[in-house]
């Protein structure tokens, strides 16, 4: 036991909230909530995340926690009139998981906790009802075998079968009293064999057993897997809520579903939701019995579903959201067992924030907080051709939308295998569990023959992003023999190609083609709002994306190298470009004067070289300038090392061989490979580049920047706007921007002479190295703007070379923790974001109207947008298709501080 203090670590339903979640979990908050608002939830307590927190530190519960919980149950006792486990009318309990931030499926739960061998009979008398009671006990021994005494689960659902085969049923619910008898005693055999111990008949040890526990379920595998990938901080550490049992398995006038205020897939409003008569919860998120939909309860209980849609309009607007439900019905009496906020499929982010701006419910800067850049970019995936020629074997539950095509694998562990190999993959299971979370996130979709829209599957899918079908009943799942057979007898090996539609639920054999999404339609300018329920996710995408930029203070530009993607990404939204890469204006064709230039043995042939490029540079620069046409452009002169313009050093050296074994001509070969040899360097990176190059080969950045001056006097001639900035890469020292930044200055002053154009072409550097960030201050006195290049800046800070790093340890460290996301991903804030904080300070110290914007990778994620407004940036840029997500998270960054400087 941990040392005594006077914290308290259990709270009764009647003493939380729902602001509550840090300390009591999403579960408990919501619990406490609804029983504030005098809805219908059986009496219980939980246990704080602290209580959690002192027993993952210390390896044991604090020691005033046994007595606290102890309180807690002799009041839940005599408000419930009945004692825990007791002989003649029993008090059952459930004993479940419930962290701040919901994890479907991820964390244990055990239901009727207090049954014995003894108390099982004073609870079929209480119920007159014997095989419920037989079938709650069977199921006390295997969820408290599997989660708590950590059995393997398919030695119960193997006894299980063996039960209904011998019985000659296919169903659960086929089996009677006696039969769920000889199941029990079964089981318990099966726990003394895998334990070495007999299956504990004490309630409170039960109970004891099932919160440590859930406990220790924060830290499996399959936990912290879950919040890597949803990143979810791994110290928060999970309540234990204790609520008293009712019973959903009691008879036809019983049952148990989950529902939705709010189609989760579309945003939709209606009935949805899944209900499975004479059954527990668990049942229908594990998805082994297949629902009915909820909209059929009217039919089987009219008095508790019209409650129930009075329950869910109460929560909907109290929570002022789309509310997740689960209820169980006992005798025609409906309890209020969980609601939470749901998750939804992007698509549905997108309609219900608009929706519950109409509805008067929320505004619009909290519309904006509704929705996420992540969601965005889900709804500019491409979705299969409608016209195309299909397959279609089979039909199931829309559970997450999208246009997933992969081969066919039938276990979580080939899905992995597969996918790190380079292959995509669609995971075929008959119901996920939590085993299942690796393939999940490995696979491209995800295709049961079970479950429906509140399945496990179906819920991880949706807060995943990731396409999932449920529920395809006419598909036979045969995982052993890893293959699925269609209605008519159609089999699908593993390894065949598979499409799956989560918009339709639709699935096919081989590879359906797949067009562009309307959203992206919509931000090129081929698509408008309009009746449709396409065009009425555009019109919800486009109230929301105006309000962003409304809102937004961050500019966000492209990073673009010519006039093609320059064009595209200004009808994304683009204000200017902030990286144009000129090395790709020298690839192709081209290389032959950059060989050229390399082989250049004297100032007339190297001179020479320049001169061909000059006129080529010029044209790329009056296309890109007429594009962005009253927009800056940021023009990054050469930066990486030349021998990425020469051939192969491999190639070249069989070429020059064998033209030496045919003695036939190959000087210029030759020489390519002396320089080749000259040139190599055992760290290029980190060698003869960007600002270097300019210092040690006279002309390379005088043409580039004459090439600049002249192209945008041309464009002043013919009356347009070109506002070009000129920027110097991996400077290191102020000193290497001054010597360039003179010769520029020299330059431009020759071609205002020349053309007789007045030139005003701004001059900056990119800070990519940690001196330059350190030296911030000092580099400013000559540059008039600064540019993060934050994937050089990452490489450096961290010492790692991305190109070897990401395929070689990445996997690893992500897995065991030291990252939680890749620091090419999403910024490091720690590391290099402190670096980039520094420069920032230091380079308005002495320029304070220094333009700072940043153009690495970085630029385009949602998180790393955040950070850059919170610094201060002017800009971020980033790759054309990630321009709307840029837009929208700089208006939540915007409308988020906002909002925080209000509180």
């Amino acid at each position: 036991m941990s040392e005594k203090n006077d914290q308290k670590f259990v709270y009764d339903f009647t003493e939380g909230n729902r602001d509550l979640k840090d300390l009591l979990g999403g579960k408990g908050a919501n619990l406490a909530e609804m029983t504030n608002l005098g809805l219908p939830v059986p009496p219980g307590f939980t246990i704080t995340t602290e209580a959690c927190k002192v027993y993952l530190e210390s390896g044991s519960e604090p020691v005033e926690l046994r007595d606290e919980v102890s309180a807690h149950l002799d009041a839940l006792e005599q408000q419930m009139g009945k004692k825990l486990g007791q002989a003649d009318d029993p008090l059952l309990v459930s004993v479940r998981s419930g962290a701040k931030f919901s994890m479907p499926g991820m964390m244990d739960t055990v239901l009727n906790i207090g049954l014995s061998d003894e108390s099982v009979t004073g609870l079929a008398r209480q119920a007159d009802n014997e095989r419920f009671a037989w079938d709650s006990y069977r199921r006390l021994i295997q969820m408290f075998g599997k989660t708590v005494l950590g059995v393997e689960g398919d030695l119960f659902e193997e006894a299980l079968d063996e039960a209904k085969v011998a019985k000659g049923v296919a169903s659960d619910t086929d089996l009677d009293a006696a039969d769920l008898q000889k199941v029990v005693e079964h089981f318990k055999e099966v726990v003394k064999a895998e334990t070495g111990r007999d299956f504990p008949q004490d309630p409170r040890e039960q109970m004891d057993l099932a919160i440590e526990a859930v406990f220790n379920s924060w830290n499996t595998d399959r936990a912290k897997l879950y919040r890597r990938q949803e990143r979810i901080p791994g110290d928060l550490g999970t309540a234990v809520n204790v609520c008293s049992m009712v019973f959903g398995n009691l008879g036809p006038d019983s049952g148990t579903g989950v529902a939705f205020t709010r189609d989760p897939a579309s945003g939709h409003a209606g009935v949805y939701g899944d209900y499975l008569q004479n059954a527990q919860g668990e049942d229908v998120v594990a998805g082994i019995r297949n629902t009915v939909p909820l909209a059929d309860l009217e039919s089987i209980d009219k008095k508790s579903y019209d409650q129930l849609m009075h329950i869910m309009s109460t929560l909907e607007t109290h929570y002022k959201d789309l509310c997740d439900i689960e209820f169980t019905i006992e005798r025609g009496q409906l309890w209020m067992l969980q609601t939470r906020v749901g998750k939804r499929t992007a698509g549905a982010a997108f309609r219900i924030a608009t929706q519950l701006v109409d509805q008067g419910l929320i505004d619009e800067a909290e519309a904006l907080q509704r929705v996420t850049g992540a969601q965005l970019a889900q709804l500019m995936f491409p979705k299969f051709d409608e016209t195309a020629k299909v397959e279609q074997i089979g039909r199931g539950i829309a559970a997450s939308p999208g246009a997933a095509v992969g081969k066919a694998v039938f276990d979580s562990y080939t899905a992995v295998k597969w996918s790190r190999s380079g292959e995509k993959v669609i995971l075929i299971r008959r119901e996920t569990n939590p085993d299942d979370l690796d393939g999940m996130i490995a696979a491209e979709g995800i295709l049961t023959s079970r479950g429906g829209k509140t399945s496990h599957a179906a819920v991880v899918a949706r807060g995943m992003g990731k396409t999932c079908v449920c529920g395809a009943e006419e598909l036979e799942v045969d995982t052993k023999r890893r293959r699925m057979t269609t209605a008519d007898g159609q089999v699908v090996e593993e390894g065949d190609v598979v499409s799956i539609d989560g918009s339709t639920g639709k699935v096919y054999l081989g590879e359906v083609p797949v067009v562009p999404s309307p959203v992206v339609e919509y931000f090129e300018g081929r698509m408008h709002a309009g009746a449709d329920d396409a065009d009425e996710l555009v019109a919800a995408v486009h109230r929301i994306m105006a309000y962003a930029d409304r809102v937004r203070r961050l500019r966000v530009r492209a990073n673009a190298d010519n006039a093609e993607d320059a064009s595209r990404a200004r009808r994304f939204g683009a204000q200017g470009i902030g990286l144009c890469r000129t090395e790709h204006m020298f690839l192709g064709e081209r290389r032959q004067y950059v060989e050229r230039l390399i082989l250049a043995d004297t100032d007339v042939e190297r001179d020479q070289a320049l001169e061909a490029l000059l006129p080529l540079q010029k044209q790329d620069f009056i296309e890109l300038f007429e594009a962005m046409d009253g927009l800056p452009v940021t023009v990054r002169l050469l930066d990486p090392p030349l021998h990425e313009f020469l051939p192969d050093i491999t190639e070249l050296s069989v070429r020059v061989a064998l033209a030496e074994s045919r003695k036939e001509p190959h000087e210029n070969d030759l020489r390519l490979l002396q320089a080749v040899h000259r040139l190599h360097e055992q760290n290029p990176m980190l060698g003869l580049r960007g600002v270097r190059l300019g210092l040690v080969i006279p002309g390379l950045f005088t043409m580039q920047v004459r090439a600049i001056a002249e192209a945008a006097a041309h464009r002043i001639d013919a009356k347009g706007d070109p506002r070009a900035e000129i920027m110097i890469p991996l400077v290191g020292t102020v000193q290497e921007l001054e010597i360039v930044r003179e010769e520029a200055e020299q330059v431009i002053a020759e071609v205002q002479a020349q053309t007789g154009v007045e030139l005003t072409l701004a001059l900056g550097t990119m800070i990519e190295l940690p001196r330059a960030a350190v030296t911030a201050g000092q580099i400013a006195e000559a540059a008039e703007f600064f540019s993060f290049g934050t994937n050089d800046l990452t490489q450096t800070v961290w010492g790692f070379s991305r190109d070897d790093v990401e395929a070689s340890f990445f996997t690893a460290y992500l897995e065991k923790g030291i990252f939680g996301v890749s620091p090419f991903e999403t910024i490091d804030k720690d590391g290099v974001g402190s670096l980039v904080r520094s420069a920032v300070e230091a380079g308005r110290a002495t320029r304070p109207d220094i333009k700072l914007g940043v153009c690495g990778e970085h630029g385009g994620d949602p998180e790393s947008v955040h950070f850059f407004h919170e610094v201060g940036l002017d800009y971020v840029s980033c790759s054309p298709f990630r321009i709307p997500v840029a837009r929208l998270e700089a208006g939540r960054a915007a409308a988020e501080a906002k909002g925080s400087d209000s509180r």
